[in-house]
């Protein structure tokens, strides 16, 4: 970069962070602004700027380290890869309103050092792109694995008794992991009693109890019952208005009377114990 912006980036740092920060408030969604405090979003965007001055000294290897360390932290925070360009682009044009106003741009140097601007600011700005895009991915990836892992439990609560608890809208992929899980657990455990739990489940529709059914029976064929439990009057009265039939499946209104059924089925029985 040449030697008057590097210059100038550098002399005036703490006061192009100000600005900058100020600027990017106005322009930010304001549940962005709201979702960090105002130290933190004084620090993140004092290492944004720390890491384009990092650039502007053509330290590279520093400049990436610091760019991956501040994308880990803005992924987490939930800033937009637009903002993060916006803010590049912000500050571009802060420091050139600056060296203007300062008269250190004038009509014979304006044209070279908007193209050494571009050249300078262009590779950043790729690698930004690059290195963020990577950091969602990768997030997106390992919250995709964790919610998959818990979007359908199968817990062995007795000896030959396991229940699946199911909470929130259930769509085609995850009805794909809850008959994986469930012929899984079921051979695993050695289940002869699987307990589905829907009361969690805020709708039932046809595609829901269609793919409720299909895992009743596949856990049939591998030798266990299936007991649906936790249906609410709601719930009853949309299987009813739908024509949905359940015939096939032993069906309970709490999780509480379908551990008694289950115990009668694999002969056993709550007993109270005399003080």
């Amino acid at each position: 970069m040449d030697n008057l912006v590097y210059n100038y980036i550098k002399e005036n740092q703490a006061e192009i962070l100000v600005k900058w920060m100020d600027r990017m408030k106005e322009k930010a969604d304001e549940r962005l602004i709201k979702q960090v405090s105002d130290h933190m979003f004084t620090r993140t965007s004092n290492e944004f700027i720390d890491m384009i001055v990092t650039n502007v000294e053509r330290n590279h290897d520093e400049f990436i380290a610091k760019l991956s360390d501040f994308a880990e932290k803005v992924v987490r925070l939930g800033w937009p890869l637009t903002f993060v360009s916006e803010g590049l682009r912000e500050f571009n044009w802060l420091v050139f309103e600056g060296m203007k106003e300062d008269g250190l741009i004038t009509p014979e140097n304006q044209m070279d050092i908007v193209y050494d601007f571009d050249k300078w600011s262009t590779p950043m700005s790729n690698e930004i792109v690059h290195i963020y895009s990577q950091t969602w991915e990768r997030t997106v990836s390992l919250q995709k694995i964790a919610l998959q892992e818990l979007s359908a439990p199968l817990i062995p609560v007795l000896e030959k008794i396991t229940v699946m608890p199911l909470v929130g809208t259930i769509d085609t992929e995850r009805a794909k992991q809850i008959m994986e899980n469930l012929l899984t657990g079921v051979v695993k455990h050695r289940s002869e009693v699987v307990l589905i739990d829907i009361t969690g489940v805020p709708v039932v529709d046809t595609m829901v109890a269609h793919h409720i059914i299909q895992a009743a029976e596949a856990v049939r064929l591998v030798g266990a019952k299936c007991m649906l439990c936790g249906i609410r009057p709601e719930i009853a009265q949309t299987i009813v208005n739908l024509g949905i039939n359940l015939n096939e499946i032993i069906t309970k209104n709490s999780l509480r009377k379908g551990i008694e059924a289950a115990l009668e089925i694999t002969n056993r029985k709550i007993v109270e114990v005399e003080e």
